[in-house]
């Protein structure tokens, strides 16, 4: 069964990691031994040279990510649709902080005379999704989060909500994060342990992946925002079948039921990934991450759906989605249905994204692009 055409599907997935080039590598549990990721061999040096690390891994993710959708060919990477049809959503808490900081101590000390013309725009905040944009020509509506450990699954959220709005026919979702010694100091946490990579994918409605004969590797199913991760994986996971496969938060250790009389959120008996353990602490770019990686389990016949969750109990909010194959059950197989407010059935797979969300979310952008 293909996907309903008012579905929202993952077409292309892009990496930009040490040790990881396909998405089903995403899924052993040890930290691959290899060297920080050379950007210089997918894009190489010629305009970017000013540059931060985080845009250049970005750019790498992105790149992969369109030649993996067909949206671009050649070795001049042409555009094969409309730039106009394409947005672009980025994630990043942590991308440019050390360019932020240093900028401000530079002012600082020397007043903004100081500062250099060519890295001064490396500071803004949406760097990384603009030039993903103007280096591709993709003229859609272009986002950049900063939002803390949820990050991620939101800006995969947005990116499919556009779609699902009609704004665009497809976004690029990029999430990357990377170290330094600006982020070790202010996160606390030594470069071993900080993830220093990229992941992108492509969210594209199905109508138009295929019209152009694009292949879909997953169908975004519910996504919800709950204050708990319980709540998040209930908001969920109301009733039926468990997941195949649970991404968990990173570092998540399930509670003590013995101790504290709380139940792990999804059952033991569900196999975990926790990609933080073999990529580092990912921060914005998890939730992306955690596609990719969703995407190679379910391409290696796993059976169910993935339940990808950011955030834990101990920040403001907890993120989730779920992923599902392309030949998502029907009444009466299994899953359950969902309210027309939140989501579809299962038998179209639709992504939970509901006529509110899609208003919602043409309302904030038309205001923004407003005078």
């Amino acid at each position: 069964m293909t996907a309903h055409p008012d579905a929202v599907l993952i077409t292309g997935v892009g990496l930009a990691l040490p040790g990881a080039d396909t998405p089903d590598a995403l899924l052993g549990d040890a930290r691959p031994a290899a060297a920080p990721f050379d950007t210089t061999a997918r894009i190489g040096r010629r305009g970017h040279r000013y540059k931060d690390r985080a845009t250049r891994l970005a750019l790498c993710a992105a790149l992969e990510a369109l030649r993996d959708a067909a949206l671009v060919s050649g070795e001049d990477a042409e555009l094969t649709v409309p730039g106009a049809t394409v947005g672009v959503v980025g994630s990043s808490n942590l991308g440019n902080l050390d360019t932020a900081c240093l900028t401000a101590a530079t002012i600082a000390e020397e007043s903004a005379g100081g500062l250099s013309p060519m890295s001064l725009p490396n500071a803004s905040s949406n760097v990384i999704a603009s030039w993903v944009a103007i280096r591709h020509g993709l003229r859609g509506p272009n986002l950049m989060l900063c939002n803390g450990p949820a990050s991620g699954l939101d800006a995969v959220h947005w990116g499919a909500t556009l779609v699902a709005a009609g704004r665009v026919r497809r976004a690029l979702v990029v999430g990357v994060e990377t170290h330094n010694p600006v982020v070790e100091d202010l996160s606390g946490a030594p470069a071993g342990d900080l993830l220093d990579g990229a992941a992108a994918v492509v969210v594209e409605g199905a109508r138009w992946a295929g019209a152009r004969g694009a292949r879909g590797a997953a169908v975004l199913g519910p996504y919800e925002r709950r204050p708990g991760l319980g709540p998040c994986v209930a908001a969920l996971l109301p009733q039926g079948p468990p997941p195949g496969v649970w991404f968990t938060p990173e570092r998540y250790e399930a509670p003590d039921a013995d101790a504290t009389g709380a139940a792990a959120p999804v059952s033991a008996t569900v196999p975990r990934h926790d990609l933080s353990l073999a990529f580092g602490r990912a921060s914005g770019a998890l939730g992306v991450l955690q596609c990719a990686a969703a995407v190679g389990w379910l391409a290696a016949d796993g059976s169910g759906d993935a339940l990808l969750t950011c955030g834990d109990d101990t920040a403001d909010a907890v993120a989730g989605l779920l992923l599902r194959p392309m030949t998502a059950p029907r009444p009466g197989q299994g899953g359950a249905s969902r309210s027309a407010t939140s989501a579809t059935s299962a038998t179209s797979a639709i992504s939970a994204f509901s006529a509110f969300s899609a208003f919602s979310a043409f309302s904030a952008i038309s205001a923004m692009e407003s005078p």
